[in-house]
């Protein structure tokens, strides 16, 4: 079975072509509970995210703050496995036909098999990867076997990468490219700044992919700064805050539907 980049590719032009950014939501797997997690998921489909990006739990998640680490370090002790990553996946892209692409560090993929794991996603009708911390000149056997199931490879680019470096990354990617806004690890900030722009702009100038921006977002109004000129804005830690905060799984399930329809009204104001 082929993966489901083309959806992936699909949707992200039909928000191009409406003049608006497209919202990507992130959510581990198996927080607060591997059900919980499927139903997290559909309630930020449902409040109005684009697309979605499934967190695969890791007891070292160098690139997430103190939000992302707290509910991996949840989920991993409720004993998530890569399996409940995959049935995430296809359940959500079963109950929602919304795009679900995995964000994950490289050495599960490496423990678990390369083959194993891209044939696997397809299967579960996943669109692709998002893996930052896959260095882009190792990257070749993970991209074989990803381009022949359809999965999309998205790297991540970060203020500080030079232009020629730029190129090389998006010259590898598919689906799209994940900016991050700043230096730094993930979490809900102030502002999201100036760096962010300059990187979509010098990113833009490499590739036709879609630019999308990631770090920081996590309300309408910074929703809407980072659509004016991103092609798709990217909210995690916001949702999984939300999630952590709430008394129980209800009101937290309230909470990220509610949360996704703000930040989708602010990507059609941009």
């Amino acid at each position: 079975m082929s993966g489901n980049i083309e959806l992936l590719n699909t949707t992200l032009a039909e928000a191009k072509a409406a003049d608006r950014a497209a919202l990507i939501a992130y959510l581990p797997a198996g927080f607060p509970t591997v059900d919980g997690g499927i139903e997290a998921v559909k309630a930020v489909i449902a409040g109005g995210a684009d697309v979605v990006e499934i967190g695969l739990p890791h007891s070292d998640p160098v690139l997430d703050g103190p939000v992302i680490q707290t509910a991996d370090d949840i989920a991993l002790r409720g004993g998530v496995r890569i399996a409940d990553v995959m049935r995430t996946v296809r359940e959500a892209y079963e109950a929602t036909g919304v795009p679900i692409l995995v964000m994950t560090y490289w050495n599960p993929i490496d423990r678990y098999g390369v083959e194993r794991f891209t044939a696997e996603l397809a299967e579960a009708g996943g669109a692709g990867c998002i893996l930052p911390d896959l260095p882009v000149q190792e990257s070749a056997l993970w991209r074989e076997h990803a381009e022949k199931h359809g999965l999309a490879t998205v790297f991540v680019v970060a203020p500080s990468s030079q232009d020629a470096r730029l190129a090389t990354i998006t010259a590898a990617g598919s689906g799209f490219v994940y900016a991050a806004s700043l230096m730094g690890v993930t979490g809900t900030r102030a502002s999201v700044g100036a760096q962010a722009q300059d990187l979509v702009g010098r990113t833009r100038a490499t590739t036709d992919l879609p630019v999308c921006v990631g770090l920081g977002v996590s309300n309408a109004a910074q929703a809407a700064e980072v659509a004016g000129f991103a092609d798709g804005v990217i909210v995690g830690s916001a949702f999984v805050k939300a999630m952590l905060d709430a008394p129980d799984e209800a009101v937290g399930l309230a909470a990220v539907r509610s949360l996704a329809g703000e930040l989708a009204e602010g990507v059609r104001k941009r």
